[in-house]
């Protein structure tokens, strides 16, 4: 792989306003990765609890990695997410005062604390923000959770403007995770068997994350955000996460050159991130003309006996399941992918 060739998709990636972030990494593999490849923010794994202190100097690590970063981008960008105890997932109180612990231990302007946006911690996110908390809402499988993301972002600014906080410090990403949407979906598809079925496969997490920026989009366009952004709010991106292709009759770089659009971000484990630099095809934006299709596709979805919220919430369980006992070196006892 050439030197020229690994600049020039993170760098058509950039033009075309998305950035790219390193998934999975410790500092060394972070450091590494923002030489050869570009790489503008991280999502660090989830903390063991039995490691505290390592992990506190880690994200310290990993955040000074990308404070200049962060200070060129006036803190766009150069973002460090990190992940909770995902035990305290459905408990609000206890999730806030864990990204309190968090934000205060490490104390870098550039990290972000990583939050299952389940009903609970939706409430935590708000109330993060509210303390001028950097946020990562994650694990959201469905445009409508997104929606709800959004709200709680936008709640959170509102208390923090109220709180006397400089709302240009607190950045916000929304995490939509991909792969195991279509591969849950797929899986339904398959057992219906027919012609039509076979034609919907791969097509669902596409559509759900289009229409997701489409809810993006609008959030942006209203009177509540524009009295936010006026005080210097910055948008909550969203961030394309499980982004590796479980099919492999699809390209493994589809989610990264379907999900173009501006103000988004790419995050990619490193084997990942070396087929998007080998050979990704970026042509521009290709989100915004493929929302009427989208539509479509979810429409289709119900003929089959599949509702792509319910599937959304199956998810959701069974990822803070899997996160859980991984926290805790159990071994995991449900798929990503189960229904």
């Amino acid at each position: 792989m050439s030197g020229k060739k690994m600049k020039d998709v993170p760098g058509r990636l950039a033009a075309e306003g998305v950035s790219v972030w390193l998934d999975g990494a410790d500092a060394d593999g972070l450091a590494e990765a923002v030489r050869a490849a570009g790489v503008t923010g991280a999502r660090m794994r989830a903390g063991d609890p039995d490691r505290a202190e390592s992990a506190v100097r880690e994200l310290r690590r990993a955040c000074d990695l990308l404070l200049p970063v962060h200070e060129d981008t006036r803190g766009r960008d150069g973002l460090v997410s990190a992940g909770l105890d995902p035990g305290c997932a459905r408990d609000a109180e206890a999730t806030l005062a864990a990204a309190r612990a968090l934000w205060h231990a490490v104390a870098r302007p550039n990290l972000l604390v990583r939050i299952p946006a389940t009903a609970e911690g939706l409430e935590a996110v708000a109330a993060c923000l509210a303390q001028g908390i950097g946020v990562d809402a994650a694990l959201i499988f469905s445009p409508e959770r997104h929606r709800e993301a959004a709200g709680a972002f936008l709640d959170g600014l509102e208390r923090a403007r109220a709180a006397g906080h400089d709302l240009a410090a607190i950045s916000s990403v929304a995490s939509f995770s991909l792969a195991p949407l279509d591969t849950a979906v797929d899986g339904r598809l398959a057992r219906a068997g027919s012609p039509e079925a076979r034609a919907m496969a791969g097509r669902t997490a596409l559509a759900c994350a289009r229409l997701a920026y489409e809810g993006y989009e609008e959030v942006l366009a209203t009177p509540r955000w524009r009295a936010l952004a006026a005080l210097g709010a910055r948008p909550q991106r969203l961030a394309w996460t499980s982004t590796e292709v479980g099919d492999p009759a699809h390209r493994d770089t589809r989610y990264v050159e379907e999900l173009v659009a501006p103000d988004t971000v790419a995050v990619l484990p490193r084997a990942l991130l070396d087929a998007v630099v080998d050979h990704a095809e970026v042509y521009g934006e290709r989100v915004r003309r493929h929302y009427a299709d989208a539509r479509r596709v979810l429409g289709y979805l119900p003929w089959f006996g599949i509702s792509h919220e319910a599937v959304a919430k199956s998810l959701e369980a069974a990822a803070l399941e899997a996160l859980v006992g991984a926290v805790r070196g159990e071994p995991r006892v449900r798929s990503l992918t189960a229904a």
